[in-house]
């Protein structure tokens, strides 16, 4: 391996990295190295944090990562690099969402309102958009048809590049690209609106 990739791989210059590279550090990792473990995981960390706050919320999204991460360790052995190691690990993720919402559906939830005010100011923004911001990018997200929504988050909240959402989606480039493109002016159009309504 070079030097630059041992580097890499040992947690120096991680900082934004592109998809081949994020694939060679978790192919690198198979072998469960706990240095090349620990070098994916940081290096991916945010981009599942982000992707599993925005699909289960942010009261949930660091259990939903650690689990998305504990499924991760059991599956990295068998990674083989069809796909991106971003987009391998955001299937994951999806899953891990979507199995904690039947959970959650399959179980009468006790609701004690009382006191969400604190709830939210205890959970923060975390580096993330405010509060009301992201409870307007998520109304505004929820009247954006369902087919665009997922390309749009997953290229412009996620970061997949077109391709990865592309295979994700099960669908050409050039349709993730209209409905981003198609969202992204539905969401533009919202905002008008709203600001119209003042």
């Amino acid at each position: 391996m070079s030097t630059a990739v041992c580097d890499r791989l040992t947690g120096k210059n991680i900082g934004n990295l592109d998809d081949q590279y994020l694939t060679v550090l978790a192919l690198a990792a198979r072998d469960g190295d706990p240095e090349r473990v620990e070098a994916f995981t940081r290096a991916v960390y945010m981009d599942v944090l982000r992707f599993v706050a925005y699909l289960g919320g942010a009261q949930t999204a660091e259990d939903l990562t650690q689990e998305t991460f504990a499924r991760m360790l059991s599956s990295l052995p068998r990674f083989a690099g069809r796909s991106s190691a971003r987009t391998w690990l955001l299937s994951i993720a999806r899953r891990v969402v979507v199995d904690r919402f039947r959970h959650a559906a399959a179980r009468p939830a006790v609701a004690d309102l009382f006191d969400w005010e604190s709830a939210v100011e205890r959970t923060g923004s975390r580096g993330w958009i405010g509060e009301e911001e992201g409870v307007v990018l998520a109304d505004l997200l929820a009247r954006v048809p369902a087919e665009q929504r997922r390309a749009f988050v997953l290229t412009q909240v996620a970061g997949l590049p077109y391709a990865e959402a592309a295979r994700m989606i099960g669908c050409p480039v050039g349709t993730v690209r209209s409905r981003v493109a198609r969202a992204r002016r539905h969401l533009i159009e919202s905002l008008h609106a709203a600001e119209r309504q003042g």
